[in-house]
């Protein structure tokens, strides 16, 4: 269903006021036409709709940007299968590596479908654009990337699918960095990479690798960097240099960046303006016990996104597969309570979209955007953030992929 209306959907107009304070979100209600996967009119609900196109009634609920989340890992999970928590501690990511030799040959033949059972349970959740790190390693090889391709292209038509081809095991061992290249010749689209130090034992070549494999493949960066402290810092500031020296701006990404956490404020906001002036974004999936700075970051210029990371595996038996609840989770971890910031939360999972700027100046949906959008049981954006509101049918181009548009 390419073309229709979607009737007496809520959008937000503004923000109310109370003594010069945000005091709620004005909204109201509009009818919107969906054509080739694009938006193409919005007009008042009060005006009559004269054409024969088909129109399903939204009955108020609030259209909001779909979701993304922008760390995962489909190609290594138990859900989807029995339930299954990890068979034992981990003392250190080693201890999972290791796990991981005897593991991954065993879940290979169930790969594609655990993939797809989880791309199921994102879209239930509003999300749409989805980016996978997929083990390149000497164990499994390009086996787990060719299964995850392949789940990729069952979903070709309901979400947005990028993979970075991730040596979990380390970049330098090995036939790894030819494994790299292939990948990146066969589907992957991002170069991926686990710290350099604890890893790979030599920040330098393995940075270097990292950015060499990105400009031979014209491909961006995606490093998971756990590394905290002074060693972690100092891999963010080396990475950051060769970013500028490749000409690498807005190309690269910091998953985790756990360092961060670690700094002081004044520091913290030091490295983000570095961050923020070669557009280096960072990836995080708000953990409780150690979260990095987001709203520093975010308001130094970094672009902040967020990522479910593991979802029932070997390595965490947690997640929900849900990125509006991890927008409230951030919300919530950093007091972000009043209307404005609840309502702003939500750029964290959109791309930094949201029906609202900060000066609360209607700012999506426009006409000619993509047509991919979440309808929820909420009377507003922060209201969705702060109490993780239903989804009633999530689109994607235009496409409705989970839900139903003929709600009661």
């Amino acid at each position: 269903m390419q073309n229709y209306w979607l009737t007496d959907v809520r959008l937000e107009t503004g923000y109310r006021y109370e003594n010069g304070a945000v005091s709620g979100t004005e909204t109201g209600l509009f009818h919107i036409r969906i054509t080739d996967g694009k938006i193409a009119d919005i007009t008042a609900a009060s005006a009559a709709l004269e054409d024969t196109l088909p129109k399903k009634a939204m009955h108020g609920r609030l259209m909001l940007p779909s979701f993304r989340d922008m760390h995962i890992h489909l190609d290594k999970t138990y859900y989807g299968g029995p339930w299954r928590a990890p068979s034992v501690p981990a003392n250190g990511i080693f201890t999972r590596f290791e796990e991981e030799r005897e593991l991954l040959p065993r879940l290979l033949p169930v790969a594609r479908e655990r993939a797809g059972k989880l791309i199921e349970l994102l879209l239930r959740a509003g999300t749409t654009r989805i980016r996978s790190h997929v083990n390149i390693d000497p164990v499994i090889g390009l086996r787990n990337l060719e299964e995850t391709l392949k789940a990729a292209e069952d979903y070709r038509d309901r979400a947005e699918i990028e993979l970075v081809a991730f040596p979990q095991h380390g970049l330098l061992g090995g036939q790894t960095v030819s494994m790299m290249r292939e990948a990146l010749r066969n589907g992957a689209s991002l170069v991926g990479g686990v710290d350099p130090a604890t890893v790979d034992g030599d920040i330098e070549k393995s940075l270097c690798t990292i950015m060499d494999l990105a400009v031979e493949a014209d491909a961006n960066i995606d490093i998971h960097l756990h590394d905290g402290g002074h060693l972690g810092l100092f891999t963010i500031q080396r990475l950051a240099d060769l970013t500028e020296q490749a000409g690498w701006q807005k190309r690269v990404t910091v998953s985790h960046a756990l360092a961060l956490a670690d700094l002081a404020p004044e520091k913290a906001a030091e490295t983000a303006d570095r961050l923020a002036q070669l557009g280096i974004s960072i990836a995080s999936s708000v953990p409780l016990g150690r979260t990095i700075p987001i709203p520093l970051l975010q308001a130094r210029g970094v672009e902040v996104m967020l990522g479910d990371d593991s979802i029932m595996d070997h390595w965490s038996p947690f997640g929900k597969g849900d990125m509006l609840e991890k927008a409230g989770i951030l919300a919530e971890r950093f007091g972000l309570s009043n209307e404005r910031a609840l309502g702003q939360a939500l750029g964290y999972i959109t791309g930094g979209i949201t029906p609202l700027n900060g000066e609360g100046e209607q700012a999506w949906p426009r006409i000619g955007d993509e047509a991919s959008a979440v309808l929820v049981e909420a009377s507003c954006s922060a209201e969705a953030v702060a109490r993780r509101s239903e989804r009633q049918a999530v689109l994607f181009r235009g496409n409705l992929v989970s839900g139903s548009l003929d709600p009661k």
